[in-house]
């Protein structure tokens, strides 16, 4: 362990829950594991570090990174729960911005993710999807039509040849037959069970909100339920399903932040039941999809994670977060990446970070590019390259950086996102 994380020991546990709290990006904890516990939670990549303690026999160093959430612990082990740094109400607020941005979901009551009084992200999560769902449902469960085939002794819709020849070689009785079915069992229906479901499997749900998702579940009897490892059904907006949304963006959430596989690429499959949000991704998905929305104002497009090349040769491939386009949607006009990181301790980025964005401005053939932080750097304070050809204002390239501390109001968070986008429009002229 080196010497520049500190250790502290386990939070007192109850012992009825089995539950362990950490911190993300806090101290490593000293946790009573065994072996084959330990090895799960390496091969899951849900924490940034587990070791064992080599100080203390049967324990190991648990650290967090920037997943939050709770995961149970496969072999009996403990509930691991991670607290955000960013207060939960205000976690939410980003992701169901980053949902769905061109609703109302950060401007009065009915677009407004519901987290309650729960103060933890698991709990938090129960409570807001159980109000949505509630709402969704609260004018009926959504009906729609389905294609239907099955075999049946009287013929409905549409006769299956191929299957009827293949099956029963062209014999009648059964008939093979296909038609499209008026039905609760559709798409939208699906993914708000399946939520349910998944949530009520989940460490740290409340008995309140537990049960009353199981009410939500039985009024969604109709529809099938989703097999585990089954890709979740797929929905398009429509009029009919306008009042479903909400619903269905969180419950795709859930769905993708407690897949029963946590695990890095080329890892065996691993079970490892919770419900988990990466800071990193939500934060990158919440600056850039409001940034975009308020690119629009001033007549410009953005396109997320635009794939470039840093060599001719096309081998080093490049995706900034955030790429500003003209009116024409071809030339660029500015660059922006968001991370999700503390600045270093001199009030200065990692130096990669500028490496990074010096790249992208070259590429792209621009004056200036944006970095934006979570919190701790002063807002619109730039680099200047030395060594790079001044401009027509008499200025070289300039490396920009801008912080967005996560603690401020919604109204105040997109506002410094207005002024970022607003120093973006004006970073180049205009066509």
């Amino acid at each position: 362990m080196s010497a520049d994380v500190p250790v502290r020991e386990a939070a007192p546990v109850r012992e009825a829950a089995h539950e362990v709290v950490l911190r993300e990006y806090g101290p490593a904890v000293s946790v009573p594991l065994d072996a084959a516990a330990g090895r799960a939670l390496i091969s899951s990549g849900v924490l940034h570090s587990a070791t064992p303690d080599p100080g203390r026999a049967g324990h190991w160093l648990l650290r967090a990174g920037s997943r939050v959430g709770a995961v149970r612990v496969p072999g009996g082990g403990p509930v691991l729960r991670i607290a955000p740094k960013t207060p939960v109400r205000r976690l939410f607020f980003l992701l169901g911005f980053s949902l769905d941005p061109e609703r109302a979901w950060r401007d009065g009551r009915e677009g407004t993710v519901d987290t309650g009084a729960y103060d933890d992200v698991v709990p938090a999560l129960a409570h807001a999807v159980e109000r949505r769902v509630d709402a969704a449902l609260r004018r009926g469960v959504l009906q729609g039509y389905r294609e239907v085939e099955e075999s049946a002794l009287v013929v409905r819709g549409r006769i299956r040849e191929a299957e009827q020849i293949r099956r029963h070689f062209g014999r009648t009785p059964p008939v093979e037959i296909a038609y499209d079915a008026y039905t609760e069992d559709i798409a939208e229906n699906r993914l708000l069970r399946a939520a349910a479901e998944r949530l009520l499997r989940l460490p740290g749900v409340p008995g309140a909100v537990r049960r009353r998702l199981a009410h939500q579940r039985l009024r969604l009897a109709g529809a099938a339920p989703l097999i585990r490892g089954q890709e979740p059904p797929r929905w398009l907006p429509s009029r009919l399903n306008s009042r479903y949304r909400p619903a269905l963006r969180l419950a795709e959430a859930v769905l993708r932040g407690s897949s029963p596989e946590h695990r890095p690429a080329g890892a065996e499959p691993l079970a490892v039941d919770g419900f988990l949000l990466d800071m990193n991704k939500l934060f990158e998905d919440f600056v850039t999809v409001a940034l975009r929305e308020a690119l629009r104002e001033h007549g410009l497009t953005a396109r997320l994670q635009d794939p470039h090349h840093l060599d001719t040769a096309g081998l080093v491939r490049m995706r900034p977060d955030l790429v500003v386009r003209g009116g024409d949607g071809r030339t660029p006009l500015a660059v922006a990446d968001a991370k999700y990181k503390v600045v270093g301790e001199d009030g200065g980025p990692p130096a990669a970070d500028l490496y990074q964005a010096l790249a992208y401005a070259t590429v792209l053939g621009l004056r200036e590019a944006h970095l934006v932080y979570a919190g701790g750097a002063p807002p619109a304070y730039f680099h200047e390259v030395r060594g790079t050809a001044a401009g027509p204002d008499g200025r070289g390239l300039r490396l920009y950086r801008h912080g967005l501390d996560l603690s401020r109001e919604p109204e105040e968070l997109l506002s410094a996102l207005r002024g970022i986008a607003g120093r973006l429009a004006g970073a180049a002229p205009r066509p």
